[in-house]
């Protein structure tokens, strides 16, 4: 049976399941009301080193850049509308080939041109993040975010870091102002400097 965590509740991995090699990190969401512009919520990863940095631009994963420079992680692509039932957008996650220099990697949502279509995650409801076996399909934890966050645009839902010779998961849950703009700047390294950048949002 799945772990069910609470915020800043972490669990480990790999004494969860032993051997553990694959997982698919799911996210979902539903709109709390249809009324209006459709809501296009867009999943992402920051693979960080012990600095909680991106020592590279394409350790970013998004819908701009789907996938990880050695195939470690990989983003299976962008769902406009979220609808439907069970997982919105996932990331597969091969825990083997994320390069030892990879400390963490933490998984956000942010509301895509909120600003405009004047969105936050107060309109959202039934958020979640969660964690699957790839090899067996069976769900290893899940954490549902139950707070209501009235300005946010972007949310940090969890993150998996190295700990000691394992892979543990925290169930995160913060709201962040700003949007997807506001996450690259947290995590970029001096991309303020650079004249160009693959960090296209």
């Amino acid at each position: 049976m799945a772990i069910q965590l609470q915020k800043g509740a972490n669990i480990s991995l790999s004494r969860q399941v032993p051997n553990l090699k694959h997982i698919v990190i799911g996210l979902g969401w539903d709109a709390r009301t249809t009324v209006g512009t459709d809501f296009d919520l867009d999943a992402s990863a920051f693979m960080l080193d012990n600095q909680e940095k991106s020592i590279l631009d394409e350790y970013f994963i998004f819908y701009n850049n789907l996938k990880s420079p050695e195939g470690a992680l990989e983003h299976l692509g962008d769902n406009l509308d979220g609808q439907g039932e069970g997982d919105d957008e996932m990331i597969t996650v091969s825990l083997e080939e994320i390069p030892i220099i990879i400390q963490k990697v933490v998984f956000t949502v942010t509301i895509h041109d909120a600003e405009d279509r004047n969105q936050n995650f107060g309109m959202i409801s039934n958020a979640f993040i969660r964690v699957t076996n790839q090899e067996t399909d069976e769900e290893i934890m899940r954490y549902n975010l139950g707070e209501d966050f009235s300005i946010e645009t972007a949310m940090i839902f969890g993150e998996l870091y190295r700990y000691q010779g394992e892979w543990k998961f925290r169930a995160v849950g913060q709201g962040i102002i700003g949007g997807l703009a506001a996450l690259v700047k947290n995590y970029a390294i001096d991309i303020k400097d650079r004249e160009e950048s693959t960090f296209v949002i």
